[in-house]
């Protein structure tokens, strides 16, 4: 065995044991954030179900869709480096990206309709609702802006991966990084999972 083929079997070693510990700790994190949310709900039911009326089912479907697909180009780049096809993984790298684009473009007129509409925390619109509707959103913009900020380091690793591929530095022999930054974003996609329904369907 080779010296090479030594620091490319440790490296992945490690680094797939650190993203699976990095995955660990934030799903942690995020299921406390739902424990949080199940007790508010539970004692403001009424309150939750009638705020949760006020987002858009239809952007909340679409953004759903979006993030699957992108999981789906995401792993199907991780099968063509393998495969040694470069070109093709860097266009489902880029398909990827656009869909992640797309997911916060969504987001941002989203949120944007909802404070136009003064539905956010300390507005004088919500504090005319309720202190259930309060918590509610102050719930949902914490939650969905964390997972927001989640796909902009996304975008961030996807694009630094891109750029490593096109330049040769991830091929079929080292392709650690890439199948990293692909459980990262299946980690992002399932936490949306968990979002969607307890923001925008459960009535």
């Amino acid at each position: 065995m080779t010296e090479h083929s030594v620091h490319d079997h440790y490296d992945h070693e490690g680094s797939k044991l650190g993203m699976w510990l990095f995955i660990f700790t934030e799903l942690l994190f995020f299921g406390g954030l739902f424990i949080v949310y199940a007790v508010m709900r539970y004692k403001n039911g009424t309150a939750f179900a009638l705020a949760g009326k006020e987002l858009d089912v239809f952007i909340g479907t679409f953004n759903t869709i979006i993030l699957l697909i992108s999981s789906a180009t995401i792993a199907m780049s991780i099968s063509s480096i393998q495969m040694k096809k470069k070109n093709l993984t860097v266009i489902l790298l880029g398909i990827t990206l656009v869909l992640a684009v797309v997911f916060l473009v969504n987001k941002y007129f989203e949120w944007g309709a909802k404070i136009e509409h003064g539905l956010f925390p300390g507005s004088e619109t919500l504090h005319q609702f309720g202190h259930g509707e309060t918590l509610f959103f102050g719930l949902y913009y914490f939650m969905t802006g964390l997972h927001a900020l989640h796909i902009i380091i996304g975008i961030i690793l996807i694009t630094i991966i891109m750029v490593k591929v096109h330049k040769g530095k991830i091929h079929e022999d080292r392709f650690v990084q890439l199948e990293n930054t692909g459980l990262y974003w299946h980690l992002v996609d399932i936490i949306w999972i968990f979002l969607f329904p307890l923001f925008y369907l459960i009535a």
